[in-house]
């Protein structure tokens, strides 16, 4: 058997970047994206400088906020507020997770549906729920992961129509979306969970596998199907081998499949550099639509 056809994320993330940048040049407005940070958590600071500098490659209006951990909610609040009144603004972002203090869905909440360009906005997750995906924005990971699984489909020389797809996990930022985005395009979809019985069994009928439980290397290699689409959504760290230049013990990262034993997959995304840079760039896409949508514009096809 042949190897499996690798999902380049990174590859095809630079790609939709650039189509988003000749897209926001034609548009002649900057589409503006405002990120909010609170506190100094060195992960989402990381998230934020990679956010700002796709949307600087991409010719936008870059603005970042970052916040004192000692910012109470009504100060977050006011700024959202203002930022939902500035039209040059199409795009709001506040990075999770918040200081304790802070209630994470009142702050969602608080962002215009239109500028909500995460997806997370309730009214954004009603209309996508409803199959209303023209008029909603859709979370920006499994919209990425979308364009991985059509890619993976064309080199296969396959249709998605009545494929059996079953999607391991069931949160509101992944599993759900990724479910009703399947079911959009005429799969079966099987939502699995860490209560599903037997669950390598239901699995292994997937035609299109999508893992986003956050558990290194679940699912094992047997229990994929000969042939399958396989989106590994999990970013986990994991102890690698020996001691990094400082003396501290190495760490790896790894995904939700056991990425070594899915030779007999059709098509995998690795980790990293599967569906992870996607994210990023779909969120600069998101920011293109409600800046196409804000100004009149037919709505661009990444």
């Amino acid at each position: 058997m042949s190897s499996p056809y690798i999902l380049d994320g990174k590859a095809v993330s630079q790609a939709t970047l650039a189509r988003v940048a000749d897209e926001a040049r034609a548009l002649g407005v900057a589409p503006g994206l405002a990120v909010v940070l609170v506190g100094s958590d060195p992960a989402s600071q990381v998230y934020v400088g990679a956010k700002g500098k796709a949307a600087r490659q991409c010719g936008f209006h870059s603005l970042q906020f970052d916040l004192p951990e000692t910012t109470d909610e009504a100060e977050l609040l006011a700024l959202v507020g203002k930022l939902n009144a500035d039209p040059a603004v199409h795009g709001i972002l506040v990075q999770l997770p918040l200081p304790r203090a802070i209630h994470p869905g009142r702050v969602l909440e608080a962002i215009a549906p239109h500028k909500d360009v995460d997806g997370f906005h309730p009214i954004n997750v009603g209309r996508a729920a409803a199959g209303e995906f023209d008029r909603a924005m859709i979370p920006c990971t499994p919209a990425g992961a979308m364009i991985l699984i059509d890619q993976a489909c064309d080199a296969l020389n396959r249709k998605l129509d009545g494929l059996e797809a079953v999607v391991v996990g069931r949160s509101n930022i992944v599993g759900k979306p990724i479910a009703q985005l399947l079911l959009s395009r005429n799969c079966t979809v099987t939502i699995a969970h860490s209560r599903t019985r037997d669950l390598p069994a239901v699995v292994r009928r997937a035609d299109v596998l999508v893992a986003a439980v956050g558990q290194p290397e679940l699912v094992r290699g047997e229990w994929i199907k000969p042939g399958a689409v396989v989106i590994d959504v999990g970013v986990n760290r994991v102890a690698g081998q020996g001691l990094d230049a400082s003396g501290k013990p190495k760490t790896r990262l790894v995904g939700d499949v056991a990425y070594a034993e899915a030779g007999h997959a059709g098509a995998i995304t690795p980790v990293p550099g599967g569906v992870g840079p996607m994210t990023i760039a779909m969120l600069m896409a998101n920011t293109l639509i409600a800046a196409k949508r804000a100004n009149g514009f037919d709505e661009p096809r990444i």
